[in-house]
This record gives C-alpha cells, sequence and structure tokens, in this order.
C-alpha cells in the first residue's frame, strides 16, 4: 500500500460513484429528521453535495483545477451514467465540467447560527447534476462489470496517477448473482502507487445502529453484511487520517465499509471516502 503520490493537474485522480437505483431506494431511511423524504432523494442531495465539495477542493481563485475525474453509474432498471444535463450519458467528465454544468440551481434552506446560541433559516442556492430515481431490481454485477470497463480504460491511461477511488451506495442484495469476482477483478488492477479503492456503502431503511468503519466483520449482523465488507478496500492512509481526525477509531485492518448507514453518517462517510493525498 503506497497511496502517497501527489495529485496534480498533469496526473489526476478519479472518482466513480456506482448507485443502486432499485425500487427499494423509494423507502425512507430509517431515520431522517425530514420526513417522507427516500432514501433516493437523500441520497441524490448527498451526491449533489459532494460534487459541490469536490468542485471547491478544485477551486484556486477562479480558476477549477483538473484535479479530478467524475463519474455516477447508477442502476436499476436501466444501467449506464447517471449525471444530467449536458453530461448525461458521459461515464466520466472533469471537475471543471462539473462546476460549469449544473442542471440547474434549487433554492434550499438551512439553519445556521445566529451567533448567540439560536438558529437561523438561511436560504441558498444549491447546484443539482444528480436526480434521484428509484425503480426495478438492483443489478448490482452488471453495474459493477460497466464500473470495471470504466476504470480499467482510465487507469490504462494514467499510470502515474493516485489510484481511483469506486464508491459503491446500496440498500439491498444483487438480484443478478454474487459481484464477489468481479470486484476482486476490480481490486487487482494496481496503478504504480496502488490498487484501486473499492468502498461500500449499505443504506438503512430501519433504525439499527450503523456500523462504519469496521476492521472485522465479527459484530456485522448478516452474511450479506459480511460480503460486502469483505469487498471493500483497507483505507489507503490519507482517508485513515481523514477518518481518525473525525473521531472513528481506525486499525490498519480498517475498511472502506459502512452498514445500516442513515443519513448523517452517509455524507461523512462520502466526505471522508474522497478525501485523497495532496493537491498540488
Amino acid at each position: 500500500m503506497s497511496y502517497a503520490v501527489e495529485i496534480s493537474r498533469t496526473n489526476p485522480s478519479c472518482f466513480l460513484f456506482v448507485i443502486d437505483q432499485s425500487a427499494s431506494m423509494a423507502d425512507p431511511f430509517g431515520v431522517s429528521e425530514r420526513a417522507g423524504r427516500s432514501k433516493a432523494q437523500e441520497l441524490a442531495d448527498a451526491i449533489n453535495k459532494l460534487l459541490q465539495t469536490l468542485v471547491t477542493r478544485c477551486a484556486k481563485g477562479e480558476e477549477i483545477r483538473e484535479y479530478f475525474e467524475v463519474g455516477v453509474i447508477g442502476y436499476g432498471h436501466t444501467i449506464g451514467p447517471a449525471l444530467k444535463g449536458s453530461l448525461a450519458g458521459r461515464e466520466l467528465v472533469s471537475i471543471s465540467e462539473i462546476a460549469f454544468n449544473p442542471v440547474r440551481l434549487e433554492d434550499r434552506a438551512r439553519k445556521v447560527s445566529d451567533g448567540a446560541g439560536g438558529l437561523v433559516e438561511q436560504n441558498f442556492q444549491m447546484p443539482i447534476w444528480f436526480d434521484p430515481v428509484s425503480n426495478d431490481g438492483t443489478p448490482m454485477c452488471e453495474a459493477l462489470r460497466r464500473a470495471r470497463t470504466v476504470l480499467d480504460s482510465w487507469s490504462a491511461t494514467h499510470a502515474m496517477s493516485y489510484p481511483p477511488t469506486l464508491v459503491h451506495i446500496t440498500d439491498g442484495e444483487s438480484t443478478d448473482g454474487d459481484p464477489s469476482e468481479i470486484v476482486r477483478e476490480i481490486k487487482f488492477f494496481s496503478m504504480q502507487d496502488g490498487p484501486i479503492c473499492f468502498f461500500n456503502l449499505h443504506l438503512s431503511s430501519t433504525q439499527a445502529k450503523p456500523i462504519v468503519f469496521p476492521d472485522s466483520s465479527a459484530d456485522l449482523p448478516d452474511q450479506f453484511a459480511r460480503l460486502l465488507f469483505e469487498m471493500s478496500s483497507p483505507l489507503p492512509p490519507p482517508v485513515r487520517m481523514a477518518a481518525q481526525s473525525e473521531g472513528y477509531k481506525i486499525t490498519e485492518g480498517t475498511r472502506g465499509f459502512g452498514f445500516n448507514a442513515d443519513l448523517v453518517e452517509t455524507i461523512r462517510f462520502l466526505d471522508i471516502g474522497t478525501r485523497v493525498s495532496g493537491l498540488r
């Protein structure tokens, strides 16, 4: 394990998000402050906020430096690129294309400190690139095959770069077979700085306690949870440091895995999992 190379405009890195869009994503999170909101809706907000965060990390004054290429693949009734608007149909796009091509801006409100111990509501505009979808089955294997093809192609032309990170988000088991072998093939591909990182996040429909960044499968509740754990990569050093800074108990065996995640843990997992090596 290395993951030490600096990310630069010459040697960018890559984030690929593979998103479950099956019918069960229409169910609510087990715990959510916003009643009536589905997992698909809350996850879409989390992904859009993350894309905005990645843009901010790459902003230097008015310039957006090309530190990342980003893709979102959705799977359910269909399997394929899930960004909308002028980016629709593309498996990977540059971070500057993300920055300058939101589909729309939505009026939102959030609570912020009033400086006197209370909260006030603040209006803002949120850029949208990705919309919620929830229908049909969970063809996880076919979606991960698609992701493998995308990352194989990218890695072949970026051999000196910080390895890609694939974040797979699901709320249920595969309906088209066992994905283990496909994941092994993805993780087997190693660049000069280390193998591809494969992280799994399972979304909860219950009020069960989230299990995030475990280093063992001993406390996981069932075979499916253990399967996702075994498929997940150990945290690379930059992500390990980020998780420790957020208060998680981290060891060398800690995996990029979360089970029964609620909305808060989903947002934290995505933020920590995309904190990679230094940007230059």
